[in-house]
């Protein structure tokens, strides 16, 4: 019997058929290895551009994509924000750090009603203080208070009666200042009869709000008051509105040029708007123009039957005018407070010819028709609540007191 393994033939061939065999999977180990190369090429390739491109992203926005911050914290807890920092804040309006210092009996409750309002509307925070007889501040308090304000979230409006605060002079930014002010003879009048007799929300709640004042002080003839020089209706208990732009110097309290310019400059400076009372539909328009952000639908609001029901049980009780004569004497003792209320209503009456509304011409404070008709000239607010005379050795306040939320 043959043995063919042992054939010569029989070997060549199967030495051949295993080249071929080998051959062939080389070339395919070759290709499969080139196929990955690629692969892993075109992988690097996106990665890198992914790369960069989030990288471009992240410059022209202050911040790491929206997008990575989600997987980021999708695939686990981000150590991002340790690493780097919060990411960058929501765009706020400008400005976005409000102060109404308002002045007593200058329509200030009117505004603040507004104000709750729009602040609901418009979602911004409004902070409104309801302390009423602290208007000067020591060095501390001034710090405290300061410090305060500039914790509320913005965009924020803080109210409080309260003399105008500096807060560059500690270090402290700035807020940008609005206010409203009124003729001044006839915010002394509306204050003097709203003390002794309150309004028509009830007939005892002047009894409620003064209940120490006497039956001798309360029905004081004005006239009496005015000409025979008592300590209401004298200085310095008239210099009332000037130190609320002039500031916490001990100075601005006293009846005189110094205050009464430095105040001028205060506003110039710090305040975006000083209205007049006389022109409140003005006021709110440029309000709306100036801040649209706080006060957009102002006007509307402020004009809708709803808003003004509230206002009906509001007005001054047992107001009435002084003789000429009495006028006259208030109006020399009160020549500072009318050099600055001159002052602002020339600058208000400059800011609306700006915007394009037009300006009753009104003679001179210093003419006689001012004094014949001061009682037509002030349309009357709702009345806030009463403003108690400051003591000097008034104590610190708390600090808490102060952010009281409407």
């Amino acid at each position: 019997m043959k043995n063919y393994s042992s054939s010569p033939r029989l070997n060549n061939h199967s030495a051949s058929h295993s080249t071929d065999r080998n051959s062939r999977k080389g070339f395919w180990l070759s290709v499969l290895g080139l196929r990955f190369s690629l692969r892993d090429y075109g992988f690097c390739m996106a990665t890198l551009l992914l790369f960069c491109l989030g990288s471009l992203f992240y410059q022209l926005n202050g911040g790491p994509p929206k997008v990575l911050l989600e997987i980021r914290q999708y695939l686990g807890e981000s150590t991002f924000v340790d690493d780097h920092g919060p990411p960058t804040p929501r765009e706020l309006p400008f400005p976005s750090q409000v102060i109404y210092n308002r002045v007593g009996k200058c329509g200030s409750r009117t505004v603040v009603l507004l104000l709750r309002i729009l602040a609901e509307k418009h979602q911004f925070n409004l902070v409104s203080s309801d302390i009423h007889n602290k208007t000067r501040l020591t060095k501390h308090e001034q710090v405290d208070l300061m410090r305060n304000i500039s914790t509320i979230p913005q965009p924020f409006l803080y109210t409080r009666h309260v003399h105008f605060l500096n807060f560059t002079r500690f270090r402290i930014e700035q807020p940008v200042y609005i206010n409203i002010i009124r003729d001044p003879i006839n915010r002394f009048l509306s204050n003097y009869f709203f003390r002794r007799f309150g309004d028509w929300r009830g007939e005892q709640n002047h009894l409620i709000r003064t209940p120490q004042m006497k039956d001798d002080e309360r029905y004081l003839d004005i006239n009496v008051c005015i000409m025979e020089n008592y300590p209401e209706c004298s200085n310095p208990r008239l210099f009332y509105i000037v130190p609320y732009f002039c500031g916490q110097h001990p100075q601005c309290r006293e009846p005189g040029v110094w205050a009464v310019e430095r105040a001028k400059q205060n506003v110039i400076e710090n305040f975006l708007l000083v209205g007049i009372l006389e022109e409140l539909e003005d006021v709110l328009l440029l309000l709306e123009r100036l801040l649209p952000h706080y006060f957009s639908d102002v006007l509307t609001i402020y004009k809708s039957p709803a808003f003004w029901k509230m206002g009906n049980l509001t007005g001054t009780v047992k107001k009435h005018m002084p003789t000429i004569e009495a006028l006259q004497v208030l109006y020399q003792r009160m020549k500072y407070e009318y050099d600055f209320y001159n002052f602002i209503r020339d600058q208000f009456h400059l800011t609306k010819k700006k915007i394009g509304l037009k300006s009753v011409s009104q003679n001179s404070a210093h003419e006689p028709d001012f004094l014949r008709e001061l009682a037509l000239r002030t349309h009357e607010p709702l009345e806030e609540e009463e403003e108690e005379e400051e003591e000097e050795d008034v104590g610190q306040e708390d600090a808490n007191i102060w952010l009281v939320q409407p």
